[in-house]
C-alpha cells in the first residue's frame, strides 16, 4: 500500500476549513498505480458471484466501472439528485461536512442480485450507507463494500459493520 499512498496527496482545508482532502488525481494519472488500485479493490471479491458493481457519483464511477470490468459484471451508478432520467429511489444522509441525497434508478437491479459496493473513500459512512439502503430497497444482496481509502478515525466502517468492508488504504 505504501506505493499507492505515495500517489495520494493531502489538500488541507478543502472543501472547507479543517478538512484534509485526499486527492487521488495523481494516482489516477499513474498507469501502474491505477492498475494496482483496481486489482486490490477487485481481488477479494473474485469468484464470489458478483453480478453488479454499484458506485456513487462521482469518484465511485471511476473505480466502480473498472472493478466491474475486472469482475466481468455490470455497473450501476448512484447519482446526485436530478441526474437520472427514469423512475428512481432516493436516500438522504449526513456527510462529514453537511447533508446530501443520492438516487438510483428503480429498475437498476433485480431482487436477489449479488452486488459489490465501490467508492474511492469511506469517511463517516453516510454516502455508502445511503447507497446500501437503496440497493437493499431494490432487493439486492450486498456481498461487500470495497473502498480505496478509509478514514478510520471517522468511524464510517462502524456504521457499515453488518457488511464485509474492504479498504485498500487505511488512515487511522
Amino acid at each position: 500500500m505504501v506505493e499507492l499512498e505515495k500517489l495520494i496527496r493531502d489538500i488541507p482545508d478543502f472543501p472547507k476549513p479543517g478538512i484534509v482532502f485526499k486527492d487521488i488525481t495523481p494516482l489516477l494519472a499513474d498507469p501502474k498505480g491505477l492498475a494496482m488500485a483496481i486489482e486490490m479493490l477487485a481481488n477479494p471479491f473474485r469468484g464470489r458471484g458478483i453480478e453488479l458493481v454499484v458506485g456513487a457519483e462521482s469518484r465511485g464511477f471511476i473505480f466502480g466501472i473498472a472493478v466491474a470490468q475486472a469482475l466481468s459484471c455490470g455497473f450501476v451508478p448512484v447519482r446526485k439528485p436530478g441526474k437520472l432520467p427514469h423512475r428512481k429511489l432516493a436516500a438522504t444522509y449526513d456527510l462529514e461536512y453537511g447533508r446530501d441525497t443520492v438516487e438510483i434508478h428503480a429498475d437498476a437491479l433485480r431482487p436477489g442480485q449479488k452486488v459489490l459496493m465501490v467508492d474511492d473513500l469511506l469517511a463517516t459512512g453516510g454516502t455508502m450507507g445511503a447507497c446500501c439502503k437503496l440497493v437493499e430497497e431494490l432487493g439486492g444482496q450486498i456481498a461487500g463494500i470495497a473502498v480505496l481509502i478509509e478514514l478510520a478515525f471517522l468511524s464510517g466502517a462502524g456504521l457499515l459493520s453488518r457488511y464485509n468492508v474492504h479498504s485498500v488504504i487505511r488512515y487511522d
